[in-house]
Formats: C-alpha cells, sequence, structure tokens
C-alpha cells in the first residue's frame, strides 16, 4: 500500500517532493512501533519540512533614519536623529499595508503603500545655525511594485513605483530659530528601493529596507516677507526597520482555523495603540487676555497618537523596550491657558502633521530573590513569563517618570479614563519631562507581597518648557507603596517626595526687580535670573475598591512654590478624587463611568509673579485676580469591540488659570481609543 502512494506521488512530478518524504517518513513510524510493540517502545514521528508561503495581504510599521537635500540655498532644518546625528530627515518612520503572491517559481510579486514622517526639530542643532527660513520634509507617500524571490523565509526584494510628499518652509523672526509663518506645497514623483525581509514567527515578519525618493521641484514665493524665491526639489534616503503582520489571502482576517504561519515565541511581543482625542469649548467670559489664555471666542482642536510597543527578552530576567509614536494635532489654544490642562493627550510640541519620536526606549532587569512567584501575563511593554514575587528592579533608559511612579488603577491614564492632568497625576509633582513628556534616567524597585519601595534619578530639561534634556542638572523621586485590604476589598496608598534642580528663576526676586524697573518687561526680567536652583515637594495617592467593579482614587501634592515650574505645569498644591465604575451594575462589564474633582493652587510667590505679568509654562494673562482653579470631569467609556473603545466627556473648569475674571468653561470631548 505505501509502495502505491509513493507511486503515486512520484506522477505529480518535483513540486510534490515534501509530501513524498512524508509519506515515507509516515511509512516508517506506523512499521516501527508494530515490530516492537512488545517491547512497549513507541516512537514519534517526525514532522514533515514545508515552506513558508508568502502570498496574502499584510500591514505594518517601520522606523528608521534618513537624510535629504532641498537644493541650494533652501536651508534645511535639522531633525532629531536620537542617536545619529540631526539630519533633514532625522529619525523617522510611518506605516505600511500591501499584498504579495508568490509564484510555483517561488518568484515573489506584490504592491505596497507607505508613509513616513520626518522627526521633530533639533533644538540644539537649530540654534547653532540660524538662518531667515527653514525648509522641512514633512512626509512622503508611496505606491510600489515589488518583485522578490523566496528563500523559504528570506525574501530579497527591489521596489518602485510613484511617489508624493509634502513640504513647507517656515520663515523666521529676526533670531533666525523662533518660527513665524509656514508656507506648505504638495509635490510628486518616483522611488526605487531594494531590501530584505524574513519570516520570524507567528504570522510576523521583520524587514530592512533602502527607498530613495525623487519629488518635484516647486518654487516657494517669499517676496512678501523681503527674501527671494526659493526652488526645493527633493531628494530623499530613507533607511527603514519594519514589522509586517500577514493575514493569509484574505485581508484582515487571522489565516485558516486560526493558525499562525510559524511557531508563536514568548521571547519577544508587539502590541501598538491609536488615540484620537477631539476637544472643544464655546465662548467664555474674558475681559483681557494674552498669547497663553484661552481665547474667549471658544476653540476646537483634536489630537491623534499612534505607538508601537516592541519588547524582547535578552536573557533570563533582562529585557528591552522600544515605543515609536506618531503625534499629530494640538491641544486647544496650543496647551495653553489651563494648568490642570483638559486633555493628557495633548503635547507642548503639537504638529500639523505627524511627527515621530523615540519616545521610550530602556533596558530592565529584574533580580528573583526566591520564593513564591506570580504570573506575568502578555501586554504593552511586558513579557508573558512568570516572576519572583520577591524581587529587585532595575531600569535604566528613556521613559515616562510616570510609568513608574504615581500609578493609579482609576486615574492615570489619559488613553482610558480622566483625560485632566490634574487628575491623572499629582498635579504639584514638577516632574522631569522634555516637552512631550519623557526623560532618560535610571529606577531601581524593591517589591515584597505587601509593599514596594522605588526611586529614580532622571536627566531634567535645560530650562523651563525647553525640549533639550541635559546631565548637568538632574531629579530625583523616591516613593512607597503599601497595598492591604479593607473588608477583604484591595488597596493601595503610595507617598512619594521629589527634588529638582534645574536652570529656572526665582519669583520673589523677579518681582522685586520688576517694580524697582518698571520699564524693563517682566519675562526678560525672568529668562535674565534663570540659574541653578532647585525644588522640592510630595504626593500622596491613594486607591481603593469599595465593592466588585467600584473603586475611588484620590491625591494630594505639593511643592515650595518658591521657583519655576520646570517641566509639568503651573501647580504649587493640587488635591483630586473621585469614583470609577464598571458597566457589570448595568448589563456591559466592560463599560466605565467615572466622575471627579481636582482643586489646584498657588504659593503666594508664584501669584504675585503671575499678578505682575509674568507667564508660567501654559498660563498668564498679564495680570491675576487669583482664586484656585476648580475642575470637574466626568466620562463615560463605552467598549465598541474587544479592542476598541469610545468616550464620552465632560470638564467643567471654574476660575481657568486661577484667574476669577475669566470664564467659566464647560470642554465637551471625544475619544476613540483602540489597541492590540
Amino acid at each position: 500500500m505505501f509502495a502505491f502512494w509513493g507511486r503515486v506521488l512520484t506522477l505529480r512530478g518535483h513540486r510534490y517532493r515534501y509530501l513524498r518524504t512524508a509519506a515515507a517518513i509516515a511509512s516508517g513510524a506506523l512499521v516501527v512501533p508494530c515490530a516492537s510493540q512488545a517491547a512497549d517502545l513507541p516512537l514519534k514521528a517526525r514532522a514533515a519540512k514545508t515552506l513558508y508561503d508568502w502570498t496574502g495581504f499584510y500591514a505594518g510599521g517601520h522606523f528608521g533614519y534618513g537624510d535629504a537635500s532641498f537644493g541650494p540655498g533652501t536651508n534645511s532644518l535639522p531633525l532629531q536623529g536620537v542617536i545619529l546625528p540631526p539630519s533633514a530627515t532625522g529619525f523617522s518612520g510611518g506605516y505600511q499595508l500591501g499584498y504579495n503572491r508568490q509564484l510555483a517559481n517561488r518568484v515573489v510579486l506584490g504592491i505596497e503603500a507607505d508613509s513616513t514622517f520626518s522627526g521633530a526639530r533639533d533644538v540644539v542643532a537649530h540654534e547653532r545655525s540660524p538662518a531667515p527660513f527653514n525648509t522641512t520634509l514633512d512626509y512622503v507617500g508611496t505606491v510600489r511594485g515589488r518583485i522578490g524571490y523566496a528563500f523559504d523565509r528570506f525574501m530579497p526584494f527591489v521596489s518602485g513605483g510613484f511617489a508624493w510628499g509634502h513640504t513647507h518652509i517656515n520663515v523666521n523672526d529676526a533670531d533666525g530659530v523662533s518660527e513665524l509663518f509656514p508656507v506648505g506645497k504638495y509635490q510628486t514623483g518616483w522611488t526605487a528601493g531594494l531590501g530584505l525581509e524574513f519570516a520570524v514567527s507567528g504570522n510576523w515578519t521583520a524587514k530592512a529596507e533602502y527607498d530613495y525618493v525623487a519629488l518635484s521641484r516647486r518654487t516657494y514665493d517669499l517676496s512678501g516677507f523681503g527674501l527671494a524665491n526659493v526652488e526645493v526639489e527633493p531628494r530623499v534616503h530613507l533607511f527603514k526597520l519594519g514589522l509586517n503582520y500577514q493575514f493569509g489571502d484574505t485581508p484582515w482576517m487571522a489565516p485558516v482555523n486560526g493558525k499562525t504561519k510559524l511557531p508563536e515565541s514568548n521571547d519577544w511581543n508587539v502590541h501598538a495603540q491609536t488615540t484620537l482625542l477631539p476637544q472643544g469649548y464655546g465662548p467664555i467670559r474674558s475681559p483681557y487676555a494674552s498669547p497663553q489664555s484661552l481665547p474667549g471666542s471658544g476653540q476646537f482642536q483634536a489630537t491623534w497618537t499612534t505607538t508601537a510597543f516592541l519588547g524582547a527578552r535578552l536573557w533570563d530576567g533582562g529585557e528591552f523596550y522600544f515605543n515609536p509614536e506618531l503625534a499629530q494635532g494640538f491641544g486647544i489654544n496650543g496647551t495653553l491657558g489651563l494648568a490642570g490642562f483638559s486633555n493628557g493627550e495633548a503635547q507642548k510640541a503639537g504638529a500639523p502633521f505627524p511627527k515621530i519620536r523615540a519616545q521610550r526606549y530602556y533596558f530592565k532587569q529584574t533580580f528573583g530573590l526566591g520564593g513564591e512567584q506570580e504570573d506575568v501575563p502578555d501586554a504593552p511593554n511586558q513579557l508573558a513569563g512568570k516572576r519572583d514575587i520577591d524581587r529587585v528592579t532595575l531600569i535604566v533608559g528613556r521613559f515616562a517618570v510616570g510609568d513608574f511612579f504615581d500609578g493609579n488603577s482609576y486615574a492615570k491614564d489619559p488613553r482610558a479614563d480622566f483625560m485632566n492632568w490634574a487628575m491623572w497625576s499629582s498635579g504639584a509633582y514638577d516632574f522631569p519631562a522634555d516637552l512631550p513628556g519623557y526623560t532618560r534616567g535610571a529606577v531601581v524597585e524593591l517589591n515584597r507581597r505587601d509593599w514596594a519601595v522605588r526611586g529614580g534619578l532622571f536627566q531634567v530639561p535645560d530650562a523651563p518648557n525647553s525640549d533639550t534634556l541635559v546631565y548637568k542638572t538632574g531629579g530625583a523621586v523616591v516613593e512607597f507603596e503599601e497595598r492591604h485590604s479593607i473588608f477583604e476589598q484591595p488597596g493601595k496608598l503610595r507617598v512619594g517626595a521629589f527634588y529638582n534642580s534645574g536652570n529656572t528663576a526665582n519669583y520673589r526676586e523677579v518681582v522685586a526687580i520688576a517694580a524697582a524697573n518698571p520699564a524693563l518687561d517682566i519675562n526678560d526680567i525672568t529668562v535674565a535670573n534663570q540659574r541653578d536652583r532647585s525644588k522640592y515637594g510630595f504626593y500622596v495617592n491613594l486607591e481603593q475598591q469599595i465593592v466588585k467593579d467600584v473603586g475611588l482614587f484620590a491625591r494630594g501634592s505639593w511643592n515650595d512654590g518658591q521657583n519655576q515650574i520646570l517641566s509639568f505645569t503651573d501647580i504649587d498644591r493640587s488635591v483630586s478624587g473621585g469614583l470609577s465604575i464598571k458597566g457589570s451594575f448595568w448589563g456591559r462589564p466592560d463599560d466605565t463611568i467615572g466622575i471627579g474633582g481636582a482643586v489646584n493652587g498657588l504659593s503666594a510667590a508664584h501669584r504675585d509673579f503671575l499678578a505682575a505679568g509674568g507667564t508660567g509654562l501654559l498660563i498668564g494673562d498679564g495680570q491675576l485676580n487669583y482664586s484656585p482653579e476648580r475642575i470637574l470631569e466626568a466620562y463615560y467609556a463605552w467598549k465598541l469591540t474587544s479592542w476598541t473603545t469610545m468616550t464620552f466627556d465632560y470638564q467643567f473648569i471654574t476660575n481657568p488659570a486661577y484667574n476669577a475674571d475669566r470664564g467659566p468653561v464647560s470642554i465637551f470631548s471625544g475619544r476613540l481609543h483602540a489597541e492590540f
């Protein structure tokens, strides 16, 4: 019988070589156990080898580094290269989707569309080379044909096709650095490239790729600014590393029967999120205003972020995480006008086109101390496995301070719960951060079953509201976390103390100099008064489950309030609290209702500074009729699918920016959040 099937397979020809081999192996596997059955020695058949099939739809993301030229006299703007030098594209990244068809001769034909976005401005490099204007490439999009050859799980390929992009010129102020008037144009052209793609595990493939992009020449008329016309002709070099998820022949569907193409691996993971958050308010009382005041006429703005969470296990206890993130849009009034700002997704470095940053890249080493272990589920920036409950953890790299400090189960993530800055954070903790909210440093934690203690040392910006982190000064925080049960309901209490040293001005000194020299601008005096000064403070953070699916949170924070705020927002004292209720009570267990409030305040020195016309990080009306800023926030998070949530949010804020002469303001928000 087996000989017969062997002859049949032989007639099928060369393309069924592997099936014929499988039949022969299966024959031996059946005969040998029968011959040795009395000895009870079972043998296991060897699996037949199969070739990887590249056919199907796919989608993914990429990041990398590149450079570009725009033509003579175009003054390309230097963009951040992270660990590489600044360039005209800097650290870049985006997303792609496409389709492959593998032929019988292993040639792979495909089509791919992608978008690649440039990095953020490198402030230091820009200040070293001032110019009357600067040229920037905002993004490049392509639609390309691909031809590859499949060496099983390896596929080298070449590509080429149509390209387009958007450039803009920023006319600068007299200092040659401050951007004043952006003027943009779309340009078309062509692209060609080559690369190598490799099937990693599950349905994931990784690729390395180089693309050259040539866009058409466009003329910018700058005569209205007293400048000559500028010819912009982009020539772009892009080096990319990417990941693709292979869907198979049917788009947006997992392979048949949910089976992956290759075995899964627990040594690395990929997660992603995207959040769209529109927000607006109507006309408010506004008898006077400055550029840092909420506009009295009302305003609507929106932010959009997309983040990839990549993790890899290096060795036992050693892990590395990398989070490139695209961010686009602005908070209302450019994230100005409120101390407790209303949008936790709004960055101080907003942009009309998506900008990519390497927001997190850090190494994590866990040292188990033995004893009982706990399961660690797969999650963003968390690899599945087991770890000792008693352990020491060391983290070094770039991250947000809030990733490891001041946590709370009910009010911590503006992508999932409360949006206001004074609700998801201890508002008076001036945590070290650049404009998007991240820093570089080290954290060490000792964890026990019922408590933990952790501390961190971080870089701080070189000046208030700066995007440049420096080593000359720094910030530190120590936090103690206690875990308990009250009437069998779990809870946590966190107590933290912080200290920052940075280049800031002293409020009292600035006000005194301004009073003695009325002809001088108080904000010019503030800059001149900046030197290395300290700020310290404390916070207390409670979370407590009341009954199943109902929990409360409360925070209180304070800082000394004598010197300028360096990184976060203009708050010296803050208390907040509220409730979180899951929808199990009305038949929707994945929905959440949240309601809470916050009261923010300033030190006497800080009040006098603002009343004299000073401006802070986010606020400054030119004068001040002081009253504490009061915030009420309520939201309903409606779970649409297992991976998508729509949230409706309302915030009522009295005395915005501590000014009883302004507002109140009602802010309405929506939030669409998806993650996997």
